[in-house]
């Protein structure tokens, strides 16, 4: 499955569908570039996603603030169970590499995606 055609499964759910990113959003990523919100990316997952034992997963990414938290839930890469159930990576260990690069590259292609609509 290719990462076009996850964000057209995504696009099915009434719910990812519903997330978008707001113009200071927009403009946030404008300010910093693409290359320094993957950072940032990374940086969540690695801290919020990929270790095995989250004490409150299903909680741990907030609904609004950053782009990469918007383009998390949009993509269903939020918890672990979102994780599990969307792309059967399981719960109870440390994402490896591949898999954290795959979720990163997800949310970049969902977050570029959503700035060239505006």
């Amino acid at each position: 499955m290719t990462y076009q055609d996850i964000l057209n499964n995504l696009s099915k759910s009434k719910f990812r569908s519903s997330f978008h990113l707001r113009k200071y959003m927009i403009d946030y990523i404008n300010e910093k570039g693409y290359k320094k919100i993957k950072e940032h990316a990374y940086d969540f997952i690695n801290k919020r996603l990929a270790p095995s034992s989250i004490q409150n997963d299903g909680k741990q990414t907030p609904m609004k603030g950053h782009p990469v938290f918007i383009a998390q839930h949009a993509c269903a890469c939020c918890c672990r169970g979102c994780l599990e159930k969307w792309y059967k990576i399981p719960k109870g260990r440390n994402l490896t590499k591949k898999e954290i690069d795959f979720i990163v590259n997800l949310i970049m292609l969902w977050i570029k995606k959503e700035t060239s609509n505006n």
